[in-house]
């Protein structure tokens, strides 16, 4: 018999708490009855330890977040109940061996107390993506240790291998286990849900619950990124740790109830799994390789040249030579070049030159690509197998000329504000970043210059190239 006894999807609406819906949580019955039916299940199968997955606790961008105190307690004070309350007791032994199998597999997971969470100006307490479905266990269960655990900006496969590390810390240790995934799917369904719409967010939902249905993990793994990105969902990296949990188990999940009426969407399911003798580990790096390797060749030829150049520095630890097989534009003309790094969407390291300081933009593609994965100071150094899941562009600057307020427009041209030896940069069309105004404060913020005093702009155009276009 398997240590992990169950697995579940459980959404985390707080209103469906009658004390906050007042009424409104009649609206997602079906949702209400389904996360009644897996209390109930739970109180049956008597687990010692309850592992729930969260995305609400204090979230770090390069760990995975383990509370580790002897008790944990929450309350729902943030939706103007202070009522009802949660509690736990954290089952630290299993904490202990789950550590310790992420140090030995280099997965960044840690233990986390009130004194590490104060240094950041957070609380040490469960948040509502655990409360939630502890509120519905608790009404049939209560004598259950609990491991509460807030996933990280990691990639996929290491969200994996740390379910992988879940499951074979419930092994080690013998324990009767049932594990939550918490997680709301889409928040982007229609207008009157919390974010804009996007007619992604149905289409991530409906492909998501159906590959869980199937079991077809690779699936779940190869969705398309901008279906993603679109779909405002909080409960994917939830699911790759649960799927990890799941490995060398044949995933069979049920669907108990799904509902969108507030524009965000709610899965309930349940997992009958069978055991299987494979790991499919190696299957969804060999995905995720070909991905990459299909991603570089349909690039074009300025963020081919960034790869290139990175993937030479963190080879030989030197930068590359200019090859002598470019467009002309690239290794005769000169111009400023950013290159810019996310991982995850999220910015990871960006440096550029608004001015050429090389005899080619090849050269400043070169250069500032391996400095922006190492030198930017608002990041830590990137690491060699990070590379796999950065994604790359280039913005090629025109040169700059004067200007006023009157004529700027933040989608179109990026600005140069400058006062003295003071100089504050910011490219076009980012995220964000939708009014003139505030791309002056932001401009005049990295200068360390008063927005409300007398300075200098600039204006300037960019050809961006992107990874994949």
């Amino acid at each position: 018999m398997e240590n992990i006894l169950k697995y579940y999807l459980m959404p985390h609406p707080p209103l469906i708490i009658p004390t906050i819906g007042k009424g409104q949580e009649k609206t997602i019955q079906n949702t209400i009855d389904a996360c009644n039916k897996i209390g109930k299940e739970i109180g049956n199968l008597k687990p010692e330890t309850v592992v729930i997955i969260t995305p609400h606790g204090t979230m770090f961008s390069d760990a995975i977040a383990i509370s580790n105190e002897e008790y944990i307690r929450g309350d729902f004070g943030q939706f103007r109940d202070f009522d009802t309350q949660i509690e736990g007791t954290i089952d630290k032994e299993f904490n202990e061996g789950l550590i310790n199998i992420c140090e030995r597999e280099n997965i960044s997971a840690a233990g986390v107390d009130s004194n590490l969470l104060r240094r950041f100006n957070r609380d040490y307490e469960l948040d509502h993506g655990a409360m939630i479905p502890m509120y519905f266990i608790n009404k049939y269960y209560k004598d259950y240790k609990i491991v509460h655990i807030t996933y990280a900006a990691l990639s996929d496969i290491e969200l994996y291998k740390f379910g992988m590390a879940i499951k074979e810390s419930a092994k080690n240790l013998n324990k009767k286990i049932v594990f939550i995934a918490s997680g709301d799917l889409s928040h982007r369904l229609s207008e009157e849900g919390p974010y804009e719409y996007s007619p992604e967010g149905s289409k991530f939902d409906k492909a998501l619950l159906e590959n869980l249905q199937s079991g077809n993990v690779l699936n779940v793994f190869n969705m398309d990124k901008y279906a993603v990105q679109c779909a405002g969902e909080c409960g994917l990296r939830s699911v790759f740790i649960m799927l990890g949990a799941m490995d060398k188990e044949k995933v069979n999940g049920e669907l108990l109830s799904y509902e969108g009426p507030f524009g965000v969407g709610y899965g309930v399911m349940t997992f009958n799994n069978e055991l299987k003798d494979d790991s499919i580990l190696e299957s969804l790096i060999n995905m995720k390789r070909e991905k990459l390797n299909k991603k570089i060749l349909s690039s074009n030829p300025y963020v081919k040249l960034a790869r290139e150049s990175l993937n030479h520095y963190y080879s030989s630890g030197t930068l590359m030579a200019k090859p002598s097989n470019l467009l002309k534009e690239l290794s005769e003309e000169k111009g400023g070049v950013f290159v810019s790094l996310k991982k995850f969407n999220n910015l990871r390291g960006c440096i550029g030159t608004f001015l050429p300081t090389t005899d080619s933009i090849a050269e400043e593609i070169i250069t500032n690509a391996v400095q922006a994965a190492t030198q930017d100071p608002r990041f830590t150094r990137v690491e060699e197998d990070e590379l796999i899941d950065i994604d790359i562009s280039v913005d090629v600057l025109e040169r700059p000329h004067k200007t006023t307020k009157e004529d700027l427009d933040p989608k179109k041209y990026g600005i140069i504000v400058s006062q003295g030896y003071k100089r504050g940069l910011l490219l076009p069309d980012l995220e964000d970043v939708d009014t003139i105004e505030e791309q002056i404060q932001i401009a005049c913020d990295k200068a360390g210059i008063d927005s409300n005093g007398d300075y200098e702009i600039e204006r300037f155009q960019v050809t961006r190239y992107k990874e994949g276009d």
